[in-house]
């Protein structure tokens, strides 16, 4: 490093001497961008943050390093507490049981995802016009339950990004490749975003609409573009959506365009660009993996899978909590409504709420009284439903008793032997 200034060479010094010195770190972090040298400033601010993780000038300093648009507050949570309180003597408590502690866990069904689209009408290959989101302040902890994704993702992703130092002495580079899968309305795609969030990166939720164009040779334009859009602004997690869709296996297709679009995916993966994606993290989700190109589950690529379960009873306990926060509840008892829903996804228990809420509507309409939905309201409409995971699991069922070939499948096949459904 004989291009340092006499300056950023004697800090450097007095940070490794006082290694817990923040105020320290956070002023040779700020040279450090004063000289561009942005990657540098990352490690030190990632330092900074095991030492003060609730400081809001280590956080912002964080941003501005990673070239981020700084994240705006949450909206304003409207105070159920206080409203109860005021009302206490009108009507019952909401819940039969006290508050669990977790909080808005926002759906851990799928999260409905703004499309990527070319902003300004501009060449959709040109990877300026591709827009690359915040994903705000969502972080894991706003998924309920789900310990042992969380645990696998903090592995695979987020410990290399906290820990600069052990990155380097491990060679762990800041690029990866991990495929999610699983019933439909899990949650994968929230479960993506929050990952984005917890890393402080960018955000691009691809699927085939995005990618497919009628025009010979523009596909793969798109792809490139989408990959040049997130290495331009990296940190980013690209999330390719429904990938069974977009990568599937070029052996059935008889479309030679889908083939090229699987071939410049697999380019932009690894090839001779390969070191260019550092900093580029790439989650994948599809519900029938065994129908994606094996091409790309190869090491280098999306060559780790993990599977995302239907929600465990606290992450339906805080889903159930989320959908009814709004609604006019009475004496709820949760813990019967989590006992009768195992195998419901996350989009099952939103449709659950959204059922019961109907019965005391029509109810409310037809006897003039407006009542409030309770227990026996959700009960009644947990009966109508059918778990949707239901249909996955008999077809998953099949691909890990025949198909799982290199014990791909293994975690399925454990899940399956436990439930008793192998």
């Amino acid at each position: 490093m004989s291009d340092e200034s006499p300056l950023i060479r004697s800090l450097r010094a007095a940070v490794a001497a006082a290694p817990e010195d923040v105020p320290l770190r956070l002023h040779f972090t700020e040279l450090l961008l004063a000289e561009g040298r942005h990657d540098e400033a990352v490690a030190q601010a990632a330092i900074a943050l095991q030492h003060a993780p609730g400081d809001e000038a280590v956080r912002d300093l964080m941003v501005r390093a990673m070239q981020l648009p700084p994240v705006g507050p949450r909206p304003p949570v409207f105070d159920w507490a206080a409203a109860e309180q005021e009302v206490a003597g009108v009507v019952g408590p909401r819940f039969a049981s006290g508050p669990a502690d977790a909080g808005d866990p926002a759906d851990a069904g799928d999260a409905v995802e703004t499309p990527l689209t070319a902003d300004g009408g501009g060449d959709p290959g040109d990877a300026s016009a591709w827009d690359v989101d915040s994903p705000g302040d969502v972080r894991l902890a706003d998924v309920g339950g789900m310990q042992q994704v969380k645990d696998r993702l903090e592995a695979a992703f987020l410990a290399p990004m906290r820990n600069p130092e052990l990155r380097k002495l491990y060679g762990k580079s800041l690029r990866g490749g991990l495929l999610l899968y699983g019933p439909p309305g899990c949650g994968k795609t929230f479960i993506a975003r929050a990952v984005a969030g917890e890393l402080g990166a960018g955000f691009m939720s691809v699927s085939l609409s995005d990618i497919l164009d009628m025009y010979i040779g523009t596909s793969e334009k798109n792809v490139h573009a989408v990959f040049e859009a997130a290495r331009r602004q990296a940190p980013c997690v690209v999330f390719l959506d429904e990938l069974d869709a977009l990568g599937a296996k070029r052996s059935r297709m008889h479309h030679s365009g889908l083939r090229n679009v699987v071939n410049q995916l697999l380019t932009e993966l690894d090839g001779v660009n390969a070191v260019r994606n550092d900093g580029v993290f790439v989650l994948a989700a599809t519900n029938v993996p065994w129908d994606v190109d094996l091409a790309l589950r190869r090491p280098g690529r999306l060559d780790r899978t993990l599977l995302v379960l239907p929600p465990d009873a606290p992450a339906r306990e805080s889903i159930l909590r989320y959908h009814l926060r709004e609604r006019p509840i009475e004496s709820v008892d949760l813990g019967k409504i989590v006992k009768i829903t195992e195998d419901f996804s996350g989009a099952d228990l939103a449709h659950l709420c959204e059922s019961a809420a109907e019965y005391a509507l029509l109810d409310s309409a037809r006897s003039g009284t407006v009542r409030m939905i309770g227990t026996k309201d959700l009960l009644n409409a947990a009966k109508q439903i059918k778990p949707s995971s239901e249909s996955w699991f008999a077809a998953a069922r099949n691909v890990a008793m025949f198909a799982n070939d290199g014990g791909i499948y293994d975690d399925l096949v454990t899940y399956l032997k436990k439930k008793r459904k192998l």
